[in-house]
């Protein structure tokens, strides 16, 4: 009788272990936006990590030692792809774990900008006429797509929560779509004032509830704009009247006040990434939402 109350407990202390194990999938993004979708089908299972901190540009980092083993740790990997995490290319053919790509799944939904793209005579990061519009998951439609892949993954990493997945999945895609309702019937209650970006990052929301944009100015911190290309860009604001310029957080580019002296332009921040949303089951939605929200403060 001791022998078989020993191997009962033996069974159901590997039984526990093997469950807990089972939950303890590391799973990486690059960026926040992926990291708040993937929020949503790990509830109540596991916690998502991301890779960029707070306020730095998915265009231009530099990995560091750390960034290099918690990539190679990681047991499922998610990133846009070469169109927006270049530093990302080399160190992503390394690993031998899954990873996925965002911008190269099937049906993902994507965009290029277009030959009336603006180009830039500074050296930020320029997206060429043509060229593939990275800024995908600001797309709900691209959302569920990215979230559907993230379940079928971890259910095959962890199928003993597999049921719970799939739970998840069904509840984000619903609160996504009361999402997308309640922000489309905002929009048709606001008429926007012409408005400005630094960086042309908003064009998925903007083709999906749409608005657009009345011009980019391309800004990078390190270079000094031209006189030339300052009076221009002032020019194009005087021209607008009544107006705004949206810039992305951390901080306000003082060129921003530079533009806007004398004109009828309000400032405002956009935030595509995310930053002050929280991480949980509801952070996708809420970044749209906030979006939303930000936009129509340039209201008429």
């Amino acid at each position: 009788m001791r022998t078989i109350k020993l191997f009962f407990f033996s069974l159901l202390f590997i039984s526990t272990s093997i469950t807990a194990q089972a939950k303890e999938i590391k799973l990486l993004t690059s960026i926040k936006p992926l990291q708040l979708i993937a929020a949503a089908i790990q509830n109540g299972i596991n916690e998502p990590d991301v890779l960029l901190p707070l306020g730095a540009s998915a265009h231009h980092y530099s990995l560091k030692p750390n960034d290099l083993q918690r990539i190679q740790d990681a047991d499922l990997f998610y990133w846009i792809g070469p169109n927006m995490e270049v530093f990302l290319t080399k160190t992503v053919q390394k690993r031998t774990k899954p990873t996925v790509a965002i911008q190269q799944l099937a049906n993902i939904q994507l965009r290029h900008f277009s030959e009336q793209h603006e180009e830039h005579d500074d050296n930020d990061h320029q997206h060429q006429a043509g060229s593939l519009d990275p800024h995908l998951w600001l797309n709900p439609t691209n959302a569920i797509t990215i979230a559907t892949k993230m379940t079928e993954d971890l259910s095959t990493l962890d199928p003993s929560n597999k049921d719970k997945y799939q739970k998840n999945l069904r509840e984000f895609r619903k609160d996504l779509n009361t999402t997308d309702k309640a922000i489309r019937h905002s929009f048709t209650n606001i008429k926007l004032k012409p408005f400005f970006v630094f960086h042309e990052t908003y064009n998925y929301f903007e083709e999906t509830y749409d608005i657009k944009h009345s011009g980019v100015f391309s800004l990078n911190a390190s270079i000094q704009p031209s006189v030339k290309h300052v009076a221009e860009m002032k020019q194009r604001l005087a021209k607008a009247g009544n107006s705004c310029i949206f810039y992305e957080p951390p901080v306000k580019p003082k060129l921003a006040d530079t533009l806007t002296q004398g004109l009828p332009v309000n400032v405002y921040m956009l935030d595509a990434m995310g930053a002050e949303i929280a991480m949980n089951n509801q952070g996708y939605p809420k970044l749209l939402v906030s979006l939303a929200e930000q936009l129509q403060t340039c209201k008429q």
